[in-house]
């Protein structure tokens, strides 16, 4: 299996059972862990991108992201994307070496989530207004009004644009959003 999963796949359903859903199937990544190795993951990583990106760029983009908020890649889920990037060879590369999926959102579910940050940049390039934040909030089960048995996602660091070494523009854009865990505070 590649490290791309689609919509309603096994990493979704893994999602789904974190937020406590009924339907409780583990992806052929593993079983789901927390930052103690027990408990499930239960963050998701939205990655925007331009075409062409380094997978060193989006690697420390989203390491930078989780360090912002004192996690790390062993507390996430999944890398979440718009389909018009999602075979991207350095995105590709990023979530293969980080051991996470990368789940893959058509621009029409993504521009219907609600975002602090939308972008007319990103916008013209893919077809919605937002890829980081949305992709992250869809990934974590919902970002569009609708909850999950009461929680909803809830976003923990918005978009964020990287720092490519040696200066230059950024190629790509990370937000990170936690799944809802109904019964869950903080």
């Amino acid at each position: 299996m590649g490290v791309l999963a689609r919509h309603g796949g096994p990493v979704h359903r893994r999602l789904r059972a974190a937020r406590g859903s009924p339907e409780r199937r583990v992806s052929p990544l593993g079983p789901p862990r927390g930052a103690d190795g027990a408990g499930p993951r239960l963050l998701a990583v939205g990655v925007g991108t331009c075409a062409g990106v380094a997978a060193t760029e989006v690697r420390d983009l989203v390491r930078g992201v989780l360090a912002a908020a004192g996690l790390t890649e062993s507390d996430v889920a999944a890398l979440a994307t718009v389909q018009a990037r999602a075979e991207e060879p350095g995105l590709l590369a990023a979530a293969r070496r980080a051991g996470l999926p990368l789940l893959a959102y058509d621009a029409r579910a993504l521009a219907r989530v609600r975002v602090p940050h939308p972008s007319d940049f990103s916008r013209a390039a893919v077809g919605t207004p937002s890829v980081a934040e949305a992709a992250a909030l869809l990934a974590a089960g919902g970002g569009d009004g609708s909850h999950v048995r009461g929680g909803a996602p809830v976003l923990l660091v918005p978009k964020t644009l990287a720092r490519p070494e040696g200066g230059g523009p950024a190629r790509a854009t990370a937000a990170l959003a936690a799944i809802a865990v109904p019964g869950r505070e903080g």
